[in-house]
């Protein structure tokens, strides 16, 4: 099973991408596969046609599941998250994938979020996502128990839909 994580953070390195890459790790039981920090992407995100970008897409194609994750900004997911996924040419760029919206902010006014804006996005562009989104403190994540729990609960429903792929 392919894993990769995409973090639509203005910052590179984020809070959001060790966020990101704990949740695969604690639903997986595995390292992750591959990164796509979005913001390292540059410019190339404003057309069309960059190598980088289009390389970062045929991961995320290619990949079983993927955590996708972004900070709360506005109420929503980041302008550079759209932009990555702006990136994918047709509404089936994702089919197959499995995906795990995930969103961090300073307090749950925004809890429904990643719910209501992001994973709507992430099946409108084909992939599957038979677990809940997840929406988590950016302050507390590595210290309370939201991802182990998550985990725990989906980690199964996830892994099992991920693999089904690689079956086919």
């Amino acid at each position: 099973m392919k894993v990769t994580v995409v973090a639509g953070n203005p910052k590179a390195g984020s809070r959001t991408l060790d966020a990101a890459t704990l949740v695969a790790t604690a639903v997986t039981g595995s390292p992750v596969d591959s990164v796509v920090d979005v913001i390292v992407l540059g410019p190339g995100l404003l057309g069309w046609g960059d190598d980088k970008v289009a390389q970062a897409v045929e991961t995320v194609a290619e990949s079983d599941l993927v955590v996708v994750a972004s900070p709360t900004f506005k109420a929503t997911y980041t302008g550079v998250l759209k932009l990555f996924l702006d990136q994918f040419a047709t509404a089936e760029g994702l089919r197959g994938v499995v995906a795990v919206p995930v969103m961090l902010g300073a307090g749950p006014a925004h809890a429904l979020a990643p719910e209501l804006l992001l994973k709507p996005v992430l099946v409108e562009l084909g992939a599957t996502t038979p677990a809940p989104a997840l929406y988590l403190a950016d302050t507390t994540y590595t210290t309370d128990s939201r991802i182990a729990a998550y985990a725990e609960r989906w980690g199964p429903v996830l892994t099992a839909a991920a693999t089904a792929r690689t079956e086919l």
